[in-house]
């Protein structure tokens, strides 16, 4: 496979997958599709906040990674046939789900309620 078929088919593949995860969102909680975890699955509330959220974030993380990917292609080609594009790639999840996390625990307490705002 050369290389620029091996980056596709990595990081292309994860965009493509946030597109649509981006123009087709889970409607409601379900076991199947979506942002998952047990804590976004408490109520429609967390669950409707997490997975907009985080259509938006794997979006740009995925678009940014799979840019800089194609970049380093012509830039050093024999490191990007090796496990570079599919550590990217898991660098982005994490990523994304790290930072999803953190915005979830700003705005959620731990049983899915929103936290109140002091002002």
């Amino acid at each position: 496979m050369d290389t620029f078929t091996y980056v596709l088919s990595v990081n292309g593949l994860l965009f493509l997958m946030s597109i649509v995860f981006y123009f087709f969102p889970p409607k409601k909680i379900n076991y199947i599709y979506g942002y998952r975890t047990n804590r976004t699955m408490l109520n429609d509330d967390i669950w409707n906040f997490a997975n907009s959220l985080f259509c938006v974030t794997l979006l740009k993380y995925s678009g940014i990674t799979l840019l800089v990917m194609i970049l380093m292609i012509f830039i050093n080609e024999p490191l990007m046939s090796s496990w570079l594009p599919m550590a990217f790639m898991i660098f982005t999840l994490l990523i994304a789900i790290i930072s999803i996390e953190k915005k979830i625990n700003e705005e959620f307490d731990n049983e899915g309620n929103r936290k109140s705002r002091k002002q």
